[in-house]
């Protein structure tokens, strides 16, 4: 496992696509900067450092800096690939890897790993539709790259947006291969936990999500509260309670807009709400913040 600092803007050196429709077999070499490479279809046989990797559709792999590498046997394939070089990528020993991926995607971290985000050296994307999000990044962040002044560095954003997403999939991965049978419930809780952050601004009752995962909210609700340790009433505060408090350290709309931006409507409910979850009132975390900058 690696933990990239995305705190700190990689810088991209080459970025490209490229698609072998005869056999091809790659070059040994070694360097020192990172490459990503994103499989989108056909077989890329790869040897880094004496280990072997065979990549297929949808597998991702982060080779590193001074180790030699190469391929082993050649094939089709089409593949995305980015080499960048960043100054805070570490690898950590993970001893109980759904432990850690539980604590990373679901609890409170401290400040420092809140910077961070973590996953495999190699990992598959099996989501389809994850996987389609992907490849449509990949081809934004190419856009940009062939463009010239400022944008090389969206584009680096951008990459540090894709370490995001790589980090949460494979972490909810590898959260789903560790239990021995994956339920339907399973697969609407974790749906529900997706659809909890794209739409916390939102009014969302148990009805609502009655009808859209088309299970009942008890049931669904005590298959949520044992995936991430809360009842979904509480996930969803929680992730509105997290967006107000960066909205208070990072802005300076009165907490009336801040509550209505993150999904209520009575500010007077908003405030209570807060100081159970932050241990302060709106304008008390606001005053803290200002102080300790």
């Amino acid at each position: 496992m690696l933990a990239v600092n995305i705190d700190l803007v990689p810088r991209i050196t080459w970025m490209g696509f490229v698609s072998y429709k005869s056999p091809w077999i790659h070059f040994k070499r070694n360097v020192n900067e990172y490459m990503m490479y994103l499989i989108k279809s056909g077989e890329l046989h790869m040897v880094e450092d004496g280990k072997e990797y065979i990549l297929k559709k949808g597998d991702v792999l982060l080779l590193e800096p001074n180790l030699d590498h190469e391929g082993l046997e050649k094939h089709t394939c089409d593949y995305y690939y980015i080499h960048f070089k960043h100054p805070d990528i570490a690898p950590v020993n993970v001893e109980d890897p759904e432990s850690f991926a539980r604590r990373f995607i679901f609890e409170d971290q401290g400040a420092e790993e809140d910077v961070k985000c973590c996953f495999p050296k190699h990992f598959t994307i099996t989501d389809k539709s994850v996987l389609s999000q992907i490849y449509n990044s990949l081809n934004e962040m190419l856009q940009l790259y062939r463009r010239k002044n400022y944008n090389r560095s969206l584009t680096a954003l951008k990459l540090s947006e894709l370490f995001i997403l790589l980090s949460r999939e494979s972490l909810l991965e590898e959260l789903q291969n560790s239990r021995k049978r994956t339920t339907k419930a399973i697969v609407k809780a974790h749906g529900l936990l997706d659809y909890i952050h794209t739409h916390y601004q939102s009014k969302i009752t148990s009805r609502d999500i009655e009808a859209l995962f088309e299970c009942n909210f008890d049931y669904l609700n005590r298959t949520f509260n044992k995936l991430t340790g809360h009842s979904i009433t509480h996930y969803i505060n929680k992730v509105r309670i997290d967006q107000a408090q960066e909205l208070l350290q990072a802005t300076h709309l009165s907490i009336g807009e801040i509550a209505y931006l993150v999904g209520f409507g009575d500010i007077y409910y908003f405030s209570k709400v807060f100081k159970k979850y932050a241990g302060l009132s709106p304008a008390a975390y606001y005053k803290k913040i200002r102080e300790e900058e």
